[in-house]
């Protein structure tokens, strides 16, 4: 995919470049304004991949897989505005040197006197407000629902850019074809975006007719969620996904939010399970059986496709448990391949610990409970102590999910276990 998109990037310099003429690049100014035309149509074609990238596209979910996505989605924000306040900057310039004036002033020309200019910049400035609110060090302080509906802003800002490019746009005001590729692109992604964001939830809600059947607390701050409805099998739901979930209540009802299965699907009801963080996750406790559900999804690719040996050892923290604690139900072994690590702060946040000891016993699996803070024990989940509870680490497949930090952290100590990267399975909780 990686490739696909830096050859679309490669193709968008190529066009430009096509419909360049020698005089157009001389002298300073010129070249100022040149180098904001590649950054400008190279910027805008990374927003449209950006768009597409988390737009829920089903087979760019099994195909690459929803974390991977999201990670991909925010590098190519970085790029992608940071590309497109460059061709702001750039283009004015490069007109001020041309016209001898002054940046001020050559700001205000190009602002307030080119057709479609002054909704081009305010639909940059949204922009940049959506990636300053993006940055992992403000992103932890915005909520969840928040964080999606600033998102929304982007569509706003891609709308009020579109049509400057075709009124002052040298790549657009003369090329015909160069139009008909732009346009096309622009409708292919939200024809994409119709289909799996708007259509397909709507369609899935109408045929599977999604229930609350039952809530019930887990442990201290965390409840559980049974879903039912119609056709359920239909839905090809697997242990380890999750969906985006909206209960239709009066104060929930224009909130998804997304939660692992915690479960494996079984053809009659799926599970959820939540900790209570928030207004959101809190108010699920009070949910009454038969509110009515929309689900979007199932999404992510931490599934037991991605299973390579016959030995697995599941590492989970916190709320993280709840894709591992469904795929320690349901990915067949033999007795002694299959190991869990369960990591939490105080044992009143153990969750599913009978379901767990159950499944253990059943499949003849090991159970690793991890209680205390990391002050107390600062050597839990480090390479010495995961090699003491599972000697042979190194030849197995493992699966990682929790908070970032701790993903991060255990995938490095996993790596000096000499864990193969291709045998390391994570699932990031903050994404």
């Amino acid at each position: 995919m990686a490739t696909v998109i830096a050859l679309g990037a490669l193709g968008v310099v190529v066009m430009w470049w096509h419909d360049t003429t020698p005089s157009s690049v001389v002298g300073v100014g010129n070249w100022l304004s040149a180098v904001g035309r590649v950054t400008g149509l190279v910027g805008t074609y990374l927003v449209v991949i950006e768009v597409l990238l988390m737009g829920r596209v089903a087979w760019l979910d099994r195909w690459i897989g929803m974390d991977r996505l999201a990670l991909w989605h925010r590098r190519n924000g970085e790029y992608s505005i940071s590309l497109l306040f460059a061709h702001a900057i750039f283009i004015i310039w490069g007109y001020a040197v041309t016209a001898h004036a002054g940046l001020a002033r050559e700001t205000k020309v190009v602002v307030l006197d080119y057709p479609d200019m002054l909704a081009a910049t305010v639909g940059l400035l949204l922009l940049g407000v959506i990636g300053v609110l993006s940055a992992r060090v403000v992103r932890r302080h915005v909520d969840y629902q928040t964080w999606y509906f600033i998102h929304l802003y982007t569509y706003v800002a891609l709308a009020l850019s579109f049509a400057h490019q075709f009124a002052t746009g040298a790549d657009f005001a003369t090329h015909p074809l160069n139009r008909a590729v732009w346009i096309a692109l622009y409708a292919a992604v939200g024809t994409l975006l119709v289909v799996y964001r708007v259509a397909k939830p709507l369609r899935d809600g109408y045929r599977h007719r999604l229930e609350v059947a039952q809530v019930i607390d887990e442990a201290p701050g965390i409840s559980s969620i049974y879903i039912r409805g119609k056709r359920l099998g239909e839905l090809q739901a697997a242990a380890g996904q999750f969906f985006l979930w909206r209960f239709l209540t009066r104060s929930g009802w224009w909130q998804a939010h997304p939660y692992s299965l915690s479960a494996a699907p079984n053809g009659s009801t799926l599970r959820l399970t939540v900790k209570h963080l928030g207004d959101h996750s809190t108010g699920l406790a009070e949910l009454s059986t038969g509110t009515r559900v929309l689900a979007e999804g199932p999404y992510g690719s931490f599934t037991a496709r991605r299973r390579t040996r016959r030995k697995v050892l599941l590492i989970g923290a916190g709320v993280g448990i709840t894709p591992l604690r469904a795929l320690f139900e349901s990915l067949p072994s033999r007795p002694g391949e299959m190991s869990l690590i369960y990591r939490v702060h105080q044992v009143e946040d153990l969750a599913f610990r009978r379901e767990l000891d159950a499944i253990a016993a059943a499949k003849k699996a090991t159970v690793h409970y991890l209680v205390g803070s990391r002050r107390d024990h600062p050597e839990y989940l480090t390479p010495r102590h995961l090699r003491a509870l599972v000697p042979d680490i190194a030849q197995r497949d493992v699966f990682v999910c929790g908070p970032n930090e701790m993903t991060v952290a255990t995938t490095a100590a996993l790596r000096r276990l000499r864990v193969p990267t291709s045998h390391i399975h994570t699932e990031h909780f903050e994404l």
